[in-house]
């Protein structure tokens, strides 16, 4: 590798070449403040636009101000970060930035975690000098996920860049010219009437508040005072290795005792685990595949877990709707089971039960209002808040989260096995599958339960398991661009495998859109992936199978795994939509 030799403020160093200079800045712990640049090497993606300016440095020889972000570091080079002229543009481009920029922050949902409040904070700006005509844009509150309001839009492109070269989506683009310029979909459309499937990386990645989550705070608070209404709540297993992080806890603290206090204290009458409905999503999609494998059924066998790459599926590969299982994801399977099952146990009016999920993810809170997933009309789940909205309903309540005592879920849908926990990262809700039907097929114990060729942040994994003398192939992708190769490889004719899983975050649920902003430090995902597989480990039963709640549900209320009422109340059907 050819190296070039650079000066940095005053300092000597050697770097490969192809570095820019803010990369090599950072290996002599020189800060230069950026905003439009964002760098996630683990999903090979790096929003470089240079379009905001805010990272201009002094090159020796240059007329021009270079950002540091595009600018590729040459042999010779003498750069100046700390230069009176360079720290006067920063200033001034963010001076103008906020001269068209809502002056809300108090109320802003970004407030205190907008990374232009912080950088105006940290280059000293306490005026506007620049005043003038403020750009002014519909609101989009269509879609139930995701709040796009462009007045906030600084035009960074990290959804641009998030959504066409990570997932693939291609949803946003710049359009229009001059002062009017504005990331937005083609048209103008609204986000509902569009191929956006609401994985909401293009939130986790804006600096400011143009794009949020659609907050559901408001209503939850509402139904929890209302004394006609029986609400119960359901945790998904990403919740529990992040929420601690909104607290001043170390990523990948496991807080699964203290939420479930924190909600008791809310005031929810029951607080359940969605991986008791993992589990029984297990059992049916095992059960799916089995019969596939075994009756020359349609394979490979997607699994259908997130909303998210079952709308990407639907808009982008309309051929291929015969792939995934036919099982609700875990959330809504839940809300089913309690709508029913839970509210018969209970002699409680369905009518009355209202269910609330806590969900990493903001394509949940879209995926409630699809039609195909009601039962008998009715909403399975009423209300979806994801992990940063619970974290500020905890704070509202003036709860010391911290110094909570740890709490169990509430009997019977709070009853889970290890097996079930995985389902929160890429990876898992194969390995978990794996682990029940293994056993299904071979009537033998797994011993070894833990499938490493499935785990880790590669984008593309593959497995090998031999079951009962047949080598069993396993794809796993996570991120919309991965699933899209993998897709593509079916549709050609070329894939080989038996079941495949899909996630459309980039390390699964626990990087979900509504998770606690890392701002671009994977690390802090792969300690949440971690904790994940620790929790797995310290479960009594591995096995979705074992799960002696779910075998007593199917007793007494479903019966068979697979059966009639099985396929009546726990799995849908996928539906063709337009791709513009």
């Amino acid at each position: 590798m050819k190296m070039v030799n650079l000066t940095i403020n005053g300092m000597k160093i050697s770097v490969p070449e192809g570095t820019t200079i803010l990369e090599a800045a950072k290996k002599v712990n020189v800060h230069i403040p950026t905003l439009c640049y964002l760098d996630l090497h683990d999903i090979k993606m790096v929003n470089r636009t240079a379009s905001c300016r805010v990272c201009v440095v002094e090159v020796e020889g240059r007329r021009n101000l270079a950002p540091a972000c595009a600018t590729e570091a040459l042999e010779g080079m003498v750069v100046r970060t700390d230069t009176p002229r360079a720290i006067k543009a920063r200033r001034t481009v963010v001076e103008l930035l906020l001269s068209d920029h809502p002056t809300d922050c108090l109320v802003c949902e970004k407030n205190t975690q907008c990374e232009l409040q912080q950088l105006a904070a940290d280059l000293g700006i306490r005026t506007i000098r620049y005043k003038g005509k403020m750009s002014t844009y519909p609101k989009d509150t269509s879609s139930e996920s995701i709040y796009r309001n462009l007045d906030k839009c600084i035009m960074c492109r990290r959804c641009e860049t998030m959504c066409n070269e990570v997932q693939t989506c291609n949803v946003y683009s710049a359009v229009d010219r001059g002062f009017e310029t504005v990331v937005s979909p083609a048209f103008g459309l609204q986000m509902i009437d569009t191929q956006c499937t609401f994985c909401g990386q293009c939130v986790a990645v804006c600096p400011t508040a143009a794009l949020t989550q659609m907050s559901h705070v408001s209503k939850v608070w509402g139904v929890l005072s209302d004394p006609d209404k029986y609400v119960i709540v359901q945790t998904a297993p990403a919740i529990r290795v992040a929420l601690g992080e909104k607290f001043g806890m170390e990523p990948g603290s496991i807080v699964t005792g203290k939420m479930v206090a924190a909600l008791k204290r809310l005031g929810f009458k029951k607080v359940f685990d969605t991986d008791f409905a993992a589990d029984v999503t297990i059992l049916e999609e095992a059960h799916e595949f089995i019969d596939r494998l075994q009756n020359g059924g349609r394979l490979p066998i997607l699994t259908s877990c997130c909303p998210s790459w079952v709308k990407f599926i639907e808009h982008q590969f309309p051929d291929l709707l015969d792939i995934p299982s036919t099982c609700k994801s875990p959330h809504i399977m839940f809300g089913t089971i309690a709508k029913t099952y839970l509210a018969e146990k209970l002699g409680i009016d369905p009518e009355k039960m209202v269910v609330v999920s806590i969900m990493p993810c903001l394509a949940k809170k879209y995926e409630v209002i699809r039609p195909e997933l009601k039962h008998e009309g009715k909403k399975n789940v009423d209300l979806v808040i994801t992990t940063r909205e619970l974290a500020a309903m905890i704070k509202e309540a003036g709860i010391d989260f911290t110094s909570l005592p740890d709490e169990d879920f509430d009997d019977p849908l709070g009853e889970s096995t290890g097996a079930s926990v995985i389902f929160g990262t890429t990876g898992g809700v194969i390995e978990a599958a794996l682990r029940t039907a293994y056993e299904w097929l071979t009537n033998k114990p797994l011993e070894n339960v833990e499938f490493q060729s499935v785990r880790g942040l590669d984008g593309l994994k593959e497995a090998t398991i031999n079951i009962n003398g047949q080598d069993i192939r396993i794809g796993v992708a996570h991120g919309l661009g991965n699933a899209r190769k993998l897709l593509e490889s079916i549709q050609k004719g070329e894939s080989k495998y038996h079941a495949i899983e899909i996630m459309a975050c980039p390390g699964g649920c626990i990087d979900g859109g509504g998770q606690p902003y890392h701002f671009g430090n994977l690390e802090v995902v792969k300690k949440r992936m971690e904790a994940i597989y620790k929790e797995d480990r310290n479960k009594k039963i591995r096995k979705s199978h074992e799960n002696p709640a779910v075998l007593k549900m199917y007793e007494e209320y479903i019966g068979e795994i697979g059966g009639e009422k099985a396929h009546r109340l726990l799995h849908t059907h996928y539906t063709k939509r337009e791709k513009i």
